[in-house]
């Protein structure tokens, strides 16, 4: 490593962590002191990340609200150091910090919030994959049908929120006054995929639900069916799977399909 280098790791390493040894290397100005000078740059570095923060995370930081979005952005940049050349991908461990740091860990809504958002913002930047239509599994025989194993689009991704975070999203978004947040009794399970260049989602029903977390783990068609019929009727399981799958393919929600 030659000066110029050292110099740059320990002036990162500086505004990263913290570490002020860099200070014996700079030269007080004839208008500020070094440490004064250097605390520009740290002040900069945190203002650009919460910054980053804010842009992936615009409804949370409306519900918070500037000054205290901006304190839970700061309080993130110290505890998770960003570790990607790409800012983009700075704050997808901001839900699992909510979730479990005070005073944030108190309000789960607002973990809740943040984790829709990291999925719409990913499945936005996902890699493209093709999509199957109704013609690509109607190819297979009926009776290899239960052997059918299905692989979700690599935009897809399936979420469960313990509050009413998606009213909360969705009031903000219309720039309406949010609800009161609530802890559910029961969850709201939502899918989330890319329509384009559109990140769309919506609510499935818990039986649903089951069926795409199991159907993604690449559980065949004719066992989905017996773990629907635990649910309901269990002489329209079949039917019910059937149709659960022709929503998935038309909304382009699979891209392959095999037997076996």
């Amino acid at each position: 490593m030659n000066e110029f280098e050292r110099l740059q790791d320990e002036f990162q390493r500086c505004i990263v962590s913290g570490d002020d040894k860099i200070l014996g290397e700079i030269l007080d100005s004839p208008k500020e002191r070094r440490d004064v000078l250097l605390g520009v740059y740290k002040h900069a570095y945190v203002s650009r990340l919460v910054e980053a923060l804010r842009n992936d995370h615009e409804h949370l930081h409306g519900y918070l609200g500037d000054e205290m979005f901006d304190k839970m952005g700061a309080a993130y940049v110290a505890a998770e150091p960003s570790q990607h050349p790409n800012m983009r991908w700075f704050s997808q461990g901001l839900p699992e910090f909510l979730r479990v740091t005070k005073p944030y860990s108190d309000h789960p809504a607002v973990g809740d919030i943040a984790a829709f958002e990291k999925a719409l913002n990913d499945a936005f930047d996902a890699p493209d994959g093709p999509v199957i239509g109704i013609e690509d599994v109607a190819s297979f025989a009926p009776e290899v049908w239960n052997e059918l194993r299905f692989q979700p689009h690599p935009t897809s991704c399936r979420l469960d929120l313990s509050t009413n975070a998606l009213e909360v999203w969705q009031a903000l978004k219309n720039e309406e006054t949010p609800p009161a947040p609530v802890t559910l009794d029961d969850p709201t399970r939502i899918l989330v995929w890319r329509d384009d260049v559109t990140p769309m989602f919506r609510e499935l029903p818990a039986e649903e639900a089951m069926m795409w977390d199991e159907a993604s783990a690449g559980i065949p068609f004719g066992v989905l069916c017996s773990m629907l019929a635990t649910y309901a009727d269990p002489d329209s399981a079949a039917a019910r799977g059937a149709g659960y799958l022709h929503g998935w393919v038309t909304a382009g929600l699979l891209t392959g399909v095999s037997r076996g």
